[in-house]
């Protein structure tokens, strides 16, 4: 496994499975933490998450973080990774981000390849209880696999979350709304999303979305939902998140339970998710990242 960013974890697995048969990137450039709960954040996509799941979440924290990812899926030999810089501290935030996506899948015996570069900017502003973001992203993907053809473009992500109180958030998400290459891989979708905080240590959350670009006939939906509960270091400074969840993909007719947990700190945040198909399929993707805080004032 190689190495992506000297500052991302390394994960080692091993595994021989028939591939994927594609490429998405709505579900292919999460992170540990979201994917972790049933890839169910949307509701709350602070920092980095607002670069995949939501925007508008950008706006929903005060903070100054730099994140990075990688995740391996020895079913395909996939490597995302991926590098963010997100600063919320201003009236306008902002987020900077590159993703990177491989895989050599073999079909049929054959070895294929297919590669996908990705750059973008996220931007939110918060109008009283509600948020409003936007990403702008340049895409470029490559793939010898017969029926795909290499595709590159700009496309555009637009988000809206609301915050009715602090114990309930939603989403609502459009993907690739706007859009100058016409790539399956960035189709354009819809998304919703839910996030119930009864206790500030639990978070309860649910999301789901459709894939409006699928061949005539084929279901579309994929649903999620999880929890995450947050044990406070002894120190009072620090903490333990744990996370699970589970995913049905109607595409696929697929089920993923899903799990993770993490080290947090006032400057640094450690994290590790996993995803494995236990009905439909027999995909694996486990992913980490760290994130570097700067320290409060």
């Amino acid at each position: 496994m190689q190495r992506i960013f000297a500052a991302t974890a390394l994960l080692m697995v091993c595994s021989a499975h028939t591939a994927r048969a594609d490429a998405n990137s709505l579900f292919d450039a999460m992170g540990p933490r979201e994917i972790a709960v049933g890839e169910s954040l949307r509701a709350e996509a602070k920092g980095g998450l607002a670069t995949s799941l939501n925007p508008a979440g950008l706006a929903l924290s005060k903070e100054l973080v730099l994140e990075s990812s990688y995740g391996y899926r020895p079913t395909d030999g996939a490597n995302v990774a991926s590098i963010s810089a997100c600063d919320s501290t201003v009236p306008v935030p902002g987020c900077f981000y590159y993703r990177y996506f491989s895989a050599d899948p073999e079909i049929s015996g054959i070895d294929h390849t297919r590669r996908a570069h990705e750059v973008g900017y996220v931007a939110a502003r918060a109008v009283g209880r509600f948020v409003l973001g936007f990403t702008y992203k340049y895409f470029d993907y490559n793939s010898d696999l017969s029926g795909e053809s290499d595709q590159s473009g700009h496309s555009t992500d637009l988000g809206i979350s609301i915050v009715p109180s602090e114990t309930l958030k939603l989403a609502f998400v459009g993907y690739n709304l706007l859009s100058s290459g016409d790539s399956p891989q960035y189709p354009r979708a819809y998304a919703t999303g839910l996030l119930l905080r009864p206790t500030p240590r639990l978070a309860l959350s649910a999301d789901a979305v459709w894939n409006s670009e699928l061949e005539d006939g084929q279901s579309t939906g994929r649903y999620g939902g999880g929890a995450e509960f947050f044990f406070v270091g002894a120190d009072q400074r620090s903490g333990y998140p744990l996370r699970a969840g589970v995913v049905y993909d109607n595409t696929v007719d697929g089920t993923y339970a899903t799990a993770g947990a993490g080290y947090r700190t006032l400057t640094v945040g450690f994290d590790v998710g996993m995803r494995k198909q236990v009905d439909g399929g027999d995909e694996l993707m486990i992913i980490g990242s760290i994130r570097l805080f700067a320290p409060p004032r």
